[in-house]
């Protein structure tokens, strides 16, 4: 009787370091070489807001009394922006009755090689650029010092003037040769402003800013539209060296026209991505994912549905927890709870909106915890079983 008694206890510790993970098969991580410091004092608590109408009312007034961000400055409103010439530009003068001083409609713009366009091609082109190597043997180029030279008149400045208050110089200086002069001048090429669009758009590059006002949902479209990742509602415009958020989504869905800015030589716009408009939901959910708001809106009935909705045997439905602000207050993060098995909890978790990088977590149910607890030792049992009737 004693030795089978020593048979089995000696089978119950074999048993036991078969099913170790140091012996069992599978990967796992030697922890001996590592040194983990334990915490050092209490460990910390948080604070758990309880999601119900209350709760709801306050989130729509916070949101609600939430400034915009700031606008970046205009140099110009809408109504009275005109364009002025900076060096590069190529300009166009027309004195009419006298063709020996004006460029001839049928003259090909060219440097003498396979680049070549006529001046009617480049007038229904007014906001392309020149094309690579493309001089200027059919109009008036803007020096680097902001100036041109024209017949009769010699050399005017032209930067930082109207193509109007060129026009007129230019109808001053020729008077003493031509009697009252009729002078058009306009821009060819926009060659010396422009913006740069990056991010997820189409077609990234630059952009010519031209005597029509440019707007930002304007340079969008110029830039072929947004790939299918993009994010309007966080479109980022650095101005002057600061950066401003802008919202395009909100012109296009609710016709925010204040969103739609003026834009101005310089500035740089970068459509992202959605990464920074991620939902996380995990737990005992049925599909853990990573979901991306829809046009700035997600609230907890999005996030579950998206996910698959709660496990129906493993889920606590009055632990759905939202854990916010983490990435910007990591020591003191804000967390909400919504009880499912309250009455009124699907309208609630339909109009809790989440914000970007929330996590939703769906807790465990203390039986599913159990079953797992004897999921794990039962093979050790079954094993031990096994083995005892075999030595009998």
């Amino acid at each position: 009787m004693l030795k089978r008694n020593i048979t089995f206890v000696f089978l119950l510790v074999l048993a036991s370091f078969l099913s170790a993970c140091s012996i069992a098969p599978g990967n796992h991580l030697d922890t001996s070489r590592l040194n983990e410091q334990a915490p050092t004092g209490p460990a910390p608590t948080y604070d758990v807001k309880l999601i119900d109408a209350q709760l709801i009312v306050e989130q729509a007034k916070f949101t609600a009394a939430m400034a915009p961000p700031p606008l970046p400055p205009s140099q110009y409103t809408l109504q009275d922006y005109v364009y002025h010439v900076e060096p590069q530009d190529i300009l166009g003068v027309t004195v009419w009755n006298h063709p020996e001083l004006t460029t001839q409609s049928g003259t090909s713009l060219s440097t003498g090689g396979n680049t070549t366009q006529t001046i009617s091609s480049v007038l229904q082109q007014p906001y392309t650029t020149a094309l690579p190597g493309q001089a200027d043997p059919f109009g008036q180029t803007v020096t680097p010092d902001g100036t041109i030279f024209f017949p009769f008149v010699g050399r005017i400045r032209a930067a930082g003037k109207t193509t109007s208050q060129i026009r007129d110089e230019l109808s001053i200086g020729l008077r003493p040769f031509i009697k009252d002069p009729q002078v058009d001048v306009r821009v060819l090429a926009f060659r010396s402003q422009r913006v740069d669009v990056t991010g997820e758009v189409k077609t990234p590059g630059p952009l010519a800013i031209s005597d029509v006002p440019l707007k930002l949902v304007d340079a969008i479209t110029r830039s072929g539209g947004t790939n299918p990742d993009a994010d309007l509602q966080r479109v980022r415009l650095t101005r002057a060296k600061k950066l401003y958020i802008l919202n395009a989504d909100a012109m296009l869905d609710r016709g925010d026209t204040s969103q739609d800015v003026l834009l101005q030589p310089g500035d740089v716009i970068n459509v992202p991505d959605r990464t920074d408009s991620r939902i996380f939901v995990m737990g005992e959910v049925k599909t853990p994912a990573t979901l991306n708001m829809l046009k700035g809106r997600f609230t907890i009935a999005d996030a579950l549905t998206g996910a698959g909705g709660i496990l129906d045997t493993d889920a606590n439905p009055r632990q759905i927890f939202v854990m916010r602000g983490m990435r910007d207050n990591p020591t003191s993060p804000q967390i909400f709870r919504l009880d499912m098995t309250q009455p009124d909890a699907v309208m609630l978790s339909s109009q809790f909106q989440l914000q970007p990088l929330d996590v939703v977590y769906v807790g465990t149910a203390a039986g599913a915890t159990f079953n797992r607890m004897i999921q794990q030792i039962l093979p050790a049992l079954q094993s031990v079983f096994f083995i005892k009737e075999l030595t009998n």
